[in-house]
């Protein structure tokens, strides 16, 4: 780990980029970077473009109106530069980029961009792109997440993707997917624009479904106003009190991580991190009233905050450890009567928003490339809830023993559905394929507390060891997969984790995960006299003309 590892946790007092304002229903993200202030040196971000810095501060801003302003029903994405909405990634920072960063970068932002579209669908929070300037490649992926795009017909604004034409890549965050998936933008005019440098000014833009609408500057303010308005009355959004995000309880140290819910040891001789999850403590909130209380104390929010921020601190700042092991401690009971309060209230916005950020947290997990291994041992709490994350693993471990303090595994209806992945299916639906009998073969278990035998019939974990052989069952499997390539084992688990049906969310990271790997090392847009590298300089990119 670097002696300054990134940190994913800031508040607005401390942003340098972005401005929130509120006008009761309405929220505006105001973008207008420092051009100064990027999150590592060498570069300056001008035109309004971004890196991951930005993106962190995005991240934080939208967390916080979801929970800190539930009275908030439309946010609306603008800038305050004249005449520049966002010129996308900052090209001189991918340029000197390794290609680990860029491919962090990327994942996270577009995590960002799936997380506007799932609390679009889910939370009831519309959003609004007010594009009144310039408006290319990630500054349109930005607009590509929201509900609709409207954008100032100066007779020079335009959007446009030019990641073909000018750097020999391709938009990072889900551009061209979301054009054709949910823009519905016909392939022959999506393929004119992704090859045009220059993009398309409004009328064309609204032609060719770029846009939703357009105005001229003296209307464009009443034209965002009536369009974020419209998109409220959308919304279902109650109002009433929020809940304070107070500052993360983090320690570092050289051997890993310490949160109030869950700790996480590194051994970096055998490159792997051991999360010890905690399940929830003490006396627990029975109603609404209990749980608005706690605010962000409440077990169920703190634990997402908490994983969240390790999920993401590692992948940024551990990048030779790849293998995660998760192991739990706690009451199996706790975890379970926690999940029937977020069932019973899930109407609640509270109860809703924290289900919802659960789901985000496991699908962080889902498109992690690091390899994922469950073990589930005495004193064990995956039940419900913490289940998922068994059922996330590449691989799962349950001791079989016949002793007194055996450990067990519990499903919840929070199994069932509202903790889907980003195909739309649970994860019992995607570990079985999307077959129907095993499913309700595991249906029919719920509730009980299951033993190894019950479990293995199930087929809920991959494998029962007992006691005999358990610790070196395990040491055999992490000493076997530590010592894989780690890019074919990245290509295997993307692979293999998204059975069954596919989606817009699950194509923008299947084809991140074969762009990036392929396109982003490849000499023509990184190499010498590659595009990405002579960007700005006056020179002219040199490409291997083969098609491979």
């Amino acid at each position: 780990m670097s002696t300054a590892p990134v940190t994913y946790d800031t508040d607005p007092s401390r942003y340098a980029h972005w401005k929130i304002e509120f006008d009761g229903a309405i929220a505006t993200l105001v973008l207008n970077i420092n051009e100064d202030r990027g999150i590592r040196p060498g570069y300056k971000l001008k035109l309004n473009s971004y890196d991951l810095g930005v993106d962190i501060e995005l991240s934080d801003a939208l967390q916080r109106i979801r929970f800190e302003h539930p009275e908030v029903r439309t946010v609306v994405l603008t800038s305050s530069k004249p005449r520049m909405f966002c010129s996308g990634a900052n090209i001189y920072m991918l340029g000197l980029s390794s290609h680990a960063w860029k491919v962090n970068f990327c994942k996270f932002t577009n995590e960002t961009r799936n997380g506007i579209e799932e609390s679009s669908a889910s939370s009831g929070l519309k959003f609004l792109a007010a594009v009144n300037g310039a408006c290319a490649g990630g500054g349109y992926e930005v607009a590509l997440a929201c509900d609709e795009i409207v954008m100032i017909d100066d007779r020079s604004t335009a959007v446009s993707l030019p990641e073909v034409p000018l750097l020999g890549v391709l938009p990072g965050t889900g551009g061209l997917t979301r054009l054709v998936d949910k823009r519905r933008v016909r392939r022959d005019l999506a393929d004119v624009f992704s090859t045009t440098s220059e993009g398309v000014r409004a009328e064309r833009a609204l032609e060719w479904k770029l846009i939703d609408d357009h105005a001229k500057p003296q209307q464009f303010a009443e034209m965002v106003k009536r369009h974020a308005e419209k998109l409220a009355a959308l919304s279902d959004r109650p109002g009433g009190p929020g809940v304070l995000l107070t500052p993360l309880k983090r320690e570092i140290s050289d051997d890993g991580y310490r949160y109030e819910t869950l700790q996480i040891k590194i051994d970096r001789a055998a490159r792997v991190a051991t999360f010890d999850l905690a399940g929830p403590e003490g006396e627990q909130p029975t109603d609404i009233v209990g749980i608005m209380a706690l605010g962000d104390q409440w077990a169920a929010l703190k634990f997402a905050r908490e994983l969240d921020d390790a999920i993401l601190m590692l992948r940024t700042n551990e990048l030779e450890i790849g293998t995660w092991v998760f192991k739990s401690h706690g009451s199996m009971d706790a975890v379970l009567t926690q999940d029937e309060l977020l069932l019973t209230h899930r109407e609640h916005w509270l109860v809703r928003e924290t289900t919802n950020f659960l789901r985000r947290v496991l699908r962080r997990i889902d498109v992690s490339s690091r390899s994922i291994f469950a073990l589930v041992e005495p004193d064990s709490c995956f039940a419900g809830t913490l289940l998922e994350i068994v059922l996330a693993a590449d691989r799962s471990f349950m001791l079989d023993s016949s002793e007194d303090d055996a450990p067990h595994l519990a499903l919840s209806l929070m199994n069932f559905g509202p903790l889907t992945m980003n195909n739309g299916l649970s994860r019992l639906a995607t570990r079985f394929a999307d077959e129907v009998a095993p499913v309700a073969k595991a249906r029919e278990a719920r509730g009980r507390m299951l033993t190894a035998e019950e479990v293995r019939s199930l087929g809920l974990v991959t494998f029962t060891p007992d006691a005999l052989d358990w610790k070196d069952e395990i040491r055999i499997a992490l000493e076997e997969r530590t010592s894989l390539s780690p890019d074919a084992l990245t290509g295997m688990e993307a692979n293999l984790r998204f059975a069954g049906r596919e989606t817009m969310d699950t194509r923008i990271f299947g084809r991140l995960t074969a762009w990036q790997n392929w396109i982003f090392q490849r000499p023509n847009a990184v190499g010498e006299k590659g595009a990405l590298k002579v960007y700005g300089s006056g020179n002219k990119s040199q490409f291997n003309w083969e098609r491979v």
